[in-house]
């Protein structure tokens, strides 16, 4: 018989004294998520909670007596509470102020100003997405590089044209600087959600002898439902919000939007308060509900396209 090596069945020293990494349990790992999950929330509300102090304390002051705004700051009022809608009333149907014929300006400003750049960039990213034709690339990178010029040193060049042409003291200067500054962004977004829908779509509809219109009407606006209404929203809001385009193009009281009225009751000194943060308030509660209501499809069309499959 053989005799047995003893150093065959010897440990190796490495392995005696290196012992094997354990491996993070799958509930450890759980837990230092929620724990991650726990404090961003918390960092969320707070900051939320920062954001939202100056309106809070917008609306407590368009509710108190103009004595008590210049007596004291919004913060005391819990040591004296005193409300008053008198602010609200004189904001909006004082002869001085007169905000409601504002507020109706804004709309009549805000809805063209919205459906004319969408109406004009759904057909044109249609036509750069699906329809091929000699200088389609360039044109579309000219278009998208239009955007990087300034509103502002655009300014006097249309206001000049616009008053050449008769049309100052008018709405029709403001729908049209509206829609072509918003043009650019619209054609740009539309066209990459448009561009990634199934080709096979657009085959099937030629196959069933559908024409560009017909695609356009019934196959390509159903769904971009959500891109449109995103962008829709987008400027909804920022031409209800806008100053610069309105002061510039509407300095006629009877096409001035509310933005403009509202910057004028701030006074040169700053003493209507109380108007003024009526006022402000007034000129967001339109934007507060279209965002509020309308947020699920501003998400959804910012997601859209972004995932295929």
């Amino acid at each position: 018989m053989t005799a047995l090596n003893p150093a065959a069945h010897t440990i190796p020293e490495t392995e005696e004294l290196e012992p094997k990494a354990k491996a993070p349990k799958a509930g450890e790992a759980s837990i230092a998520l929620r724990q991650k999950s726990v404090w961003a929330t918390i960092l969320a509300a707070i900051i939320a909670i920062l954001w939202t102090i100056p309106t809070i304390g917008l609306l407590i002051t368009s509710f108190r007596p103009a004595a008590d705004i210049r007596r004291s700051g919004w913060w005391t009022f819990w040591q004296d509470p005193a409300f008053t809608l008198d602010n609200y009333d004189q904001a909006l149907f004082s002869g001085t102020t007169n905000l409601a014929s504002y507020f109706v300006n804004s709309l009549v400003i805000t809805i063209p100003a919205v459906v004319i750049p969408i109406s004009i960039a759904c057909m044109a990213a249609y036509a750069f997405a699906w329809i091929d034709f000699r200088g389609s690339r360039a044109i579309f990178v000219l278009i998208f590089a239009l955007q990087i010029v300034p509103l502002q040193v655009t300014l006097v060049p249309l206001l000049t044209l616009f008053v050449d042409a008769g049309l100052a003291g008018t709405f029709w200067p403001i729908w049209i600087a509206h829609s072509i500054f918003a043009l650019p962004l619209a054609i740009y977004l539309l066209h990459n959600f448009m561009s990634e829908l199934p080709k096979e779509l657009m085959e099937a509809a030629r196959v069933d002898g559908a024409g560009h219109l017909t695609i356009f009407l019934r196959i390509m606006l159903p769904l971009m439902v959500p891109a449109i209404a995103a962008f829709a929203i987008f400027q909804f809001l920022w031409v209800w919000n806008d100053l610069l385009v309105g002061l510039t193009f509407g300095a006629s009281p009877d096409v001035a939007p509310l933005t403009v009225r509202v910057a004028d009751l701030a006074g040169n000194r700053g003493s209507q308060w109380h108007l003024l943060s009526a006022g402000a308030f007034i000129s967001m509660i339109v934007p507060l509900m279209v965002f509020l209501g309308f947020q699920r499809f501003f998400v959804r069309g910012l997601l859209a396209g972004s995932v295929k499959g």
